[in-house]
């Protein structure tokens, strides 16, 4: 399998594609990463060094690839947080050409906008711009809630809603969907959960959830489920196995007293998941 994947870089600690690479290789995926930001670190630090790369650079790396005559050999385009307007421009016309040259490929977009705590911390442009133009040519989508809400101009919070919210997320474009984080008001206490959706069904998996912020699994979420669903086509085969992968990551990465994405030590979880957690089909 070969991944384009159009994303942040950063040189310091694990974010975009310098959170998505390392765990797609770790399974056995070639990845062409195209950065859209060379950072020094996330912003999260609230200070970081580094271009903002333009997308008409972002292009010609892209036309550099066309070059040696590989898109047709492109599984995935996959996409995460888009930095600037520019860049959504250049995904959707190289998600066309990768179709193009392999009518069997996909685009997965994570659409990245923010989450229920902090609101959105994008551009005020992009949310309308996912929503608009890039979500509905993208095949597969990896929300949190907070973001699915947005897509649909929902509210989700129940089981019920958020399914409700992905049907209609799913009528406008992506045929696949991932909801990374749900919260619902009946669940268990201390537990957050994932859903899946595609034309086969809908299956949701409980874990614990971890006092801790860790920038970057999401990237690593989008990812590994993306690859996994693009291997087999089984989604809930895809949420076992992503969800085990991730709990394990955050786990280490908790234990270490690190703020970074314990990435590197992780990685036999990505390769050989425990496959602790139930998969159950709510619909």
């Amino acid at each position: 399998m070969k991944i384009l994947s159009i994303q942040s870089a950063v040189a310091y600690g694990h974010v975009g594609n310098s959170a998505a690479v390392f765990p797609l290789q770790r399974i056995g995926v070639e990845v062409l990463p195209v950065y859209t930001v060379n950072f020094s670190n996330h912003t999260g630090y609230g200070a970081w060094r580094g271009p903002l790369i333009s997308p008409d650079d972002v292009r010609e790396v892209i036309a550099g690839i066309e070059d040696r005559g590989v898109l047709g050999q492109i599984d995935v385009v996959l996409s995460g947080y888009q930095g600037g307007e520019g860049i959504a421009d250049v995904i959707l016309e190289t998600v066309a050409k990768v179709k193009a040259a392999n009518p069997t490929a996909i685009y997965a977009c994570d659409p990245v906008m923010g989450n229920a705590k902090s609101g959105c911390f994008v551009a005020p442009a992009i949310p309308v711009l996912l929503r608009e133009r890039v979500v509905p040519a993208a095949d597969l989508i990896t929300p949190n809630q907070f973001e699915l809400g947005y897509l649909t101009g929902t509210e989700p919070d129940t089981l019920e809603s958020t399914l409700a919210s992905v049907d209609l997320a799913r009528a406008g474009g992506p045929s696949t969907v991932l909801v990374t984080s749900v919260e619902r008001p009946d669940r268990e206490d201390d537990t957050i959960e994932m859903l899946a959706v595609d034309e086969h069904g809908a299956w949701i998996a409980q874990t614990p959830r971890l006092p801790m912020k860790a920038n970057g699994s999401g990237d690593v979420t989008a990812a590994l489920f993306t690859a996994h669903y693009r291997r087999t086509g089984d989604a809930a085969d895809a949420l076992a196995r992503t969800i085990s992968s991730v709990y394990d990551l955050l786990t280490r990465t908790h234990e270490s007293g690190e703020r970074e994405l314990q990435l590197v030590e992780s990685q036999e979880f990505y390769a050989h998941p425990r496959m602790q957690f139930e998969v159950r089909r709510v619909r």
